[in-house]
């Protein structure tokens, strides 16, 4: 893990010269001889070529997947990262690392050999606030069917998965959720504790 404060958060948030991201990485399928945890290693250094500097990096963690039985477990990191520029073109830096892994947006929440999802980028709330809290409400079946045609900033189920609250643990217990309030740390504990056990580190 990389953490770059003596105060924890403090001197971490006042050294970055943009806004401060978080990306979420998963993947559960090998491509070629690579195992999920070297793709995400791979996808990291990656992303590292392209420029975007990355401030902390948490550790792997296995994660059952989701929903159950619908392929092999995840590994599982997060990362935050300082992006000069809009949202959407860090989002499309994502897309392709994803491509170059073969990465195919065919199925919701399918198996996949690399996931890379903008989770929050500082305290922006995108589109708006109107609109995230209708994404964030939405049922389960809902979200097994829709997914949304602009993004949606901070991702609005942050605060439902121990798999992408757990490695922000690692890296940013004390950010706080622009629209719940809630730091990370907060919105883990908000979790059942058998979701925050089930996240292993590797």
């Amino acid at each position: 893990m990389l953490q770059e404060s003596d105060d924890k958060n403090g001197a971490f948030q006042r050294n970055y010269h943009g806004k401060l991201g978080f990306i979420s990485l998963g993947a559960n399928l090998p491509l070629g001889k690579d195992s999920p945890q070297k793709s995400i290693e791979t996808a990291i250094s990656r992303l590292q070529a392209r420029d975007l500097v990355i401030r902390a990096q948490s550790r792997f963690f296995a994660t059952p997947c989701f929903p159950p039985g619908a392929g092999p477990d995840y590994v599982n990191a997060a990362i935050a990262v300082d992006w000069l520029g809009a949202p959407e073109a860090l989002l499309q830096l994502l897309h392709e690392v994803e491509a170059e892994f073969g990465r195919e947006r065919d199925q919701r929440w399918g198996m996949r050999t690399l996931d890379l999802d903008l989770i929050a980028l500082g305290a922006q709330v995108a589109p708006d606030d109107t609109t995230w809290r209708r994404w964030r409400d939405l049922s389960l079946q809902e979200q097994m069917q829709l997914a949304p045609d602009q993004l949606i900033l901070p991702h609005p189920r942050i605060q439902d998965r121990a798999f992408v609250l757990v490695p922000l643990m690692d890296i940013a217990p004390d950010w706080v959720h622009p629209v719940l309030g809630r730091s990370v740390a907060e919105m883990t504990a908000d979790l059942p504790a058998a979701d925050v056990a089930d996240v292993k580190p590797l």
